[in-house]
């Protein structure tokens, strides 16, 4: 028996399972219910006019429930007197029926109603007194409780009749109360089970979060969110959102005050001062409010990213992007940014361009670590002279430059005093190094105007490097022209360079003539340009942007390599070939391996008919070791001249120290000889000691025949100059070096004209 009743229990709804908020609006749904019908019984029972006595038992057993069921404390009893009350009701309707089979309806109406309690004790109070209703009543006042005699004589039989129908109706709202309980079970269980997988990732997650009510209040945190601020694992009573031991730094809308305002989910990155160590942090905060259905913020759902270190990284990358990596000071973006703000103000604006003097032979000669190093120490130095004001920059290689306001006068004065700081050596890895730099000014106003300004002070910057460098200049509009020359100039090389140089660069020859034979014994070989349309251009016109901008070093080995091929071409009928070298050239590491690879191309060929000819500028502005270097070029076989000798401060110096075999004397020596006993004097004096040192000599810039009678008369062994040949094209030059051209005993030049065959071969 009592396996079963447990079976039977266990299939039974448990019943009282409603939430106190869901069973208070029942309740009220219910009495208000069993108030109308208290009413609508009093009116129905008033219209039959004959059950006074019914109608006033009915309505003093309803309303004492009606007023239990609204003042009573504990909602069992008050659902207990609700429910007797539509007992009470139900019956009180049936017997101002006079019994009608109809009204007992009504009963089954409110077994469906107390259903929605859904508990045991108000359904089964209810059940009960509608049986003890139908078997009391039915004995006592059967024709006012039934309608037909059967029921009249057998009360108790209708009544347990009645019972069971009752009970029937109310199976089936336990039936489906038991499903609905199920149904929840198995809701509240998926509920349940999401819930805690929602906690373990809320809880669980290594990112900080947070929950808020609408007034500030935390309402739950997770394990990294106090682990990241230091919060115990309990919060104190009445935590909000202004406890958090952060501060703001520089907020006016406070990030919370931003997030409750939104309807849609934000995201703000905020900079707090932590309060346990006074560190300032950057903190990116997801914030995502949750609304009900009736529009109200019920809470604020938060998680936050301590962005500091990223923040930073951008920072860093912001002030790359401002600052040049090699040596802290301004880029050249930001100088170009900074100085067209500073050029929008009223004040007049200088601009400084700084160029470091023979800075390639730095690196060349001391590696880019020191030419790194110069640099930077060269930073430091201006960052000392320069007003604090003022925009400094590196706009890269060995470039600087400095935007100041001020008048005309504020630009030169700034300027000489970086000239008078370079004054003093540079301390470069613990070593003193002497340094200069050519400067150019320009001063303007006008935000439209940052371009041209920087360019015109970059134009004075190469004219005061054009006039030897260490010193500065001020911008003048005739300086600009020469700029425009010199990009012209410049465009017209790189593209000779980049077509076919044979043809854009071909070389004329200027004949070597020896004074004893009168006979070409030799050429210098001299570099031409010619343009699309067909003029030809002298290096006046190329050479100096050549030298200026590093084009000489490609075009000098072309002037080279096509010098060797002309010898090899005229191999038995001329001599030597001589070729100019730069010093930009003399200081590339490549030009001594360039020199041997060409050699080595051509192994039929005597190098010693291959003549470099280095001026003493080149060997004074060299900073590499210029005796080595021209040591091992003659080790490969070829012959040095030094040219335009007697030009520099130490001519002599060098004509004992360079290891040359020719020495070539300047034109301003040779010029009006014949008539200039001092010019003959110094002329006699330079041979004997150039025959001294075992070197051979040539005089340049030979024109009048009585330079060519003095000079044979001093025993100068060749001459070359206008007297004999300009420079001429290569046909015209081997016109003359196959025909046989020569100056006579008397003076006068020889040309013999050649045949189209002899050309030929």
């Amino acid at each position: 028996m009592a396996t079963w009743l447990k079976w039977l229990r266990d299939r039974l709804p448990t019943g009282g399972g409603l939430r106190d908020e869901d069973w208070a609006v029942r309740h009220q749904l219910l009495t208000v219910l069993l108030g109308v019908v208290v009413v609508v019984v009093t009116v129905f029972g008033a219209l039959q006019g004959d059950h006074s006595e019914a109608l006033l038992l009915t309505d003093g057993l309803v309303l004492p429930c009606v007023v239990a069921g609204t003042l009573l404390k504990n909602r069992r009893l008050r659902s207990v007197f609700v429910a007797l009350g539509f007992t009470a009701a139900c019956g009180g309707f049936v017997s101002l029926c006079n019994g009608l089979t109809e009204a007992h309806f009504t009963f089954f109406i409110a077994v469906a109603a107390l259903a929605l309690y859904r508990d045991w004790a108000p359904f089964g109070a209810f059940l009960v007194a509608t049986t003890l209703h139908h078997a009391v009543f039915g004995v006592l006042i059967s024709d006012h409780t039934y309608d037909h005699h059967s029921a009249v004589a057998h009360p108790l039989v209708w009544a347990l009749l009645h019972g069971v129908a009752v009970f029937a109706a109310a199976g089936f709202q336990i039936v489906q109360w038991g499903l609905t309980e199920e149904e929840e079970r198995r809701a509240q269980e998926n509920l349940d089970e999401s819930q805690a997988q929602l906690s373990v990732a809320f809880d669980e997650t290594p990112v900080p979060m947070a929950m808020f009510a609408p007034d500030g209040r935390m309402l739950r945190t997770n394990h990294a969110y106090r682990e990241w601020l230091g919060l115990p694992a309990q919060l104190p009573e009445g935590y909000t959102v202004q406890d958090i031991p952060l501060t703001p730094v520089g907020a006016e809308d406070p990030a919370f005050d931003h997030a409750i305002r939104s309807r849609e989910p934000i995201t703000q990155t905020r900079q707090f001062r932590r309060h346990d160590d006074g560190t300032l942090i950057w903190v990116q905060v997801h914030s995502t409010p949750l609304y009900d259905k009736q529009g109200t913020l019920r809470f604020v759902f938060a998680h936050c990213i301590d962005v500091t270190s990223a923040r930073n990284h951008e920072a860093e990358l912001r002030r790359q992007i401002r600052h040049d990596a090699l040596t802290g000071l301004l880029s050249r973006k930001a100088f170009e940014h900074d100085l067209g703000e500073m050029l929008g103000g009223t004040v007049p604006v200088n601009v400084i361009y700084l160029d470091v003097d023979r800075f390639k032979s730095i690196n060349d000669g001391s590696g880019h670590a020191t030419g790194d190093d110069v640099l930077r120490a060269l930073a430091d130095r201006l960052t000392t002279v320069v007003p604090s004001q003022a925009l400094l920059a590196r706009l890269g290689g060995d470039e600087f430059v400095v935007g100041l306001p001020g008048p005309a006068a504020t630009g030169l004065r700034v300027g000489r005093e970086i000239l008078a700081a370079l004054g003093e050596p540079l301390q470069v890895a613990g070593n003193p190094l002497p340094i200069s730099v050519s400067m150019g000014v320009a001063t303007d106003h006008g935000t439209e105007h940052s371009d041209d300004v920087v360019l015109a002070a970059d134009t004075a910057m190469y004219v005061a490097k054009r006039a030897g460098g260490n010193r500065i200049e001020v911008f003048t509009d005739d300086m600009r022209v020469s700029v425009h020359e010199r990009l012209a100039a410049e465009s017209r090389l790189r593209q000779a360079l980049a077509g076919n140089p044979r043809w854009t660069l071909p070389l004329w020859f200027q004949p070597v003539v020896s004074t004893a034979t009168g006979r070409i014994i030799g050429a210098e070989a001299l570099v031409r340009m010619r343009t699309p349309d067909g003029r030809i251009l002298s290096p006046y016109h190329f050479i100096p942007a050549a030298e200026e901008t590093g084009l000489i070093v490609p075009l000098g080995e072309h002037v080279l390599r096509s010098a060797v091929d002309h010898l090899l071409y005229w191999s038995g009928s001329l001599g030597y070939v001589s070729v100019n070298v730069s010093p930009r050239q003399l200081a590339e590491a490549d030009f001594v391996p360039m020199i041997a690879d060409l050699l080595a191309a051509h192994p039929g060929l005597d190098p010693s008919r291959l003549v470099l000819e280095i001026t003493e500028t080149a060997l004074l502005a060299s900073t590499v070791d210029v005796s080595e270097r021209l040591a091992t070029l003659k080790k490969l076989g070829v012959r040095i001249a030094l040219d335009d000798f007697g030009t520099g401060y130490s001519s002599l110096t060098w004509l004992k120290s360079v290891p040359a075999d020719i020495v070539k004397l300047d034109r301003s020596f040779v010029a009006g000889l014949a008539h200039d006993a001092r010019k003959s004097s110094i002329i006699s004096a330079v041979l004997w000691l150039a025959r001294s040192l075992g070197m051979s000599t040539i005089a340049e810039g030979v024109e009048e025949i009585d330079d060519w009678e003095a000079l044979r008369a001093a025993g100068c062994p060749a001459v070359q100059g206008y007297f004999f040949s300009e420079p001429r094209p290569p046909e015209q030059f081997q016109e003359m070096l196959l025909g046989g051209a020569s100056v006579t005993s008397s003076g006068s030049v020889h040309l013999f004209e050649t045949t189209e065959g002899a050309l030929a071969g």
